[in-house]
């Protein structure tokens, strides 16, 4: 009986090493030569690797390469997985950051929206934010505030590092329609709310200086009318005397015929 060719075990090795999922007998058989006994090299290769850190295993008449069950522990120890924030999880944070300490209640008034405790759960569980007293407000609400390993993840120094509004938008991360009140009510919005102030009071100068201005306007045209007014009704009177006196010199002409 001949032997394993060692060339095609090489072979069938190499693709199910570099499969990404398992293979059947037919798909090995196609890449090796028609006479080989593509079974037996799998069982070999089986019994090679069953004491090493990959096992060649059998799934549902499929061969694939996977860890050895016994270093499950060990591994799931070493595997970091990337897990990826949802939008909500992203904002609670941001508001927090630049508002701490903010209660549960200030975060959803500064979003909009409630949020779920799975979306604070999800920021305690990566060890970026903290219980960070309570308020002095009626109730002792609760506040959060970030952590050491807020800082690191994000190579700050400190909170006075977290980058403006300004800086953001310069950066592309977001644009204008961004509300800006996210970013801080004092450190980031002061100059903003300042000149919106100023804004406001310049235009309440110029709604007023308008209304009078109409006000005036209004009046001195009513003084102009009542004047046209006043005239007509004094012609009005002149051409009736008029029609009097006419009227009595032709009664005295009658009389004086008749007499």
């Amino acid at each position: 009986m001949p032997g394993i060719d060692k060339k095609e075990k090489k072979v069938i090795e190499a693709f199910l090493f570099a499969a990404d999922e398992p293979l059947d007998l037919d798909t090995l058989q196609s890449k090796v030569k028609k006479n080989t006994d593509v079974l037996e090299i799998l069982n070999e290769l089986q019994k090679e690797y069953q004491d090493r850190g990959i096992n060649l295993i059998k799934l549902a008449n499929r061969w694939s390469f996977r860890t050895s069950v016994d270093l499950a522990d060990q591994l799931r120890e070493e595997i970091t997985g990337q897990k990826k924030l949802s939008k909500a999880a992203i904002e609670t944070l941001a508001i927090i950051a630049y508002h701490q300490p903010v209660t549960r209640s200030e975060i959803e008034e500064i979003r909009g929206v409630s949020f779920s405790t799975g979306t604070m759960e999800v920021l305690f569980e990566l060890g970026w934010v903290k219980p960070a007293g309570r308020k002095d407000v009626p109730g002792k609400p609760l506040a959060y505030g970030t952590t050491d390993s807020f800082l690191s993840h994000f190579n700050l120094n400190s909170l006075e590092d977290l980058p403006n509004s300004d800086e953001l938008m310069a950066a592309g991360l977001i644009d204008s329609r961004v509300d800006s009140s996210i970013f801080g009510t004092s450190k980031f919005t002061k100059d903003e709310d300042d000149s919106l102030k100023e804004n406001i009071f310049s235009n309440i100068d110029e709604m007023i200086s308008d209304t009078l201005d109409n006000k005036d306007a209004d009046i001195t045209k009513k003084n102009e009318n009542d004047e046209e007014n006043q005239d007509d009704e004094d012609e009005d009177e002149d051409e009736e005397d008029l029609d009097d006196e006419e009227d009595e010199d032709e009664d005295e002409k009658e009389e004086d015929k008749l007499k």
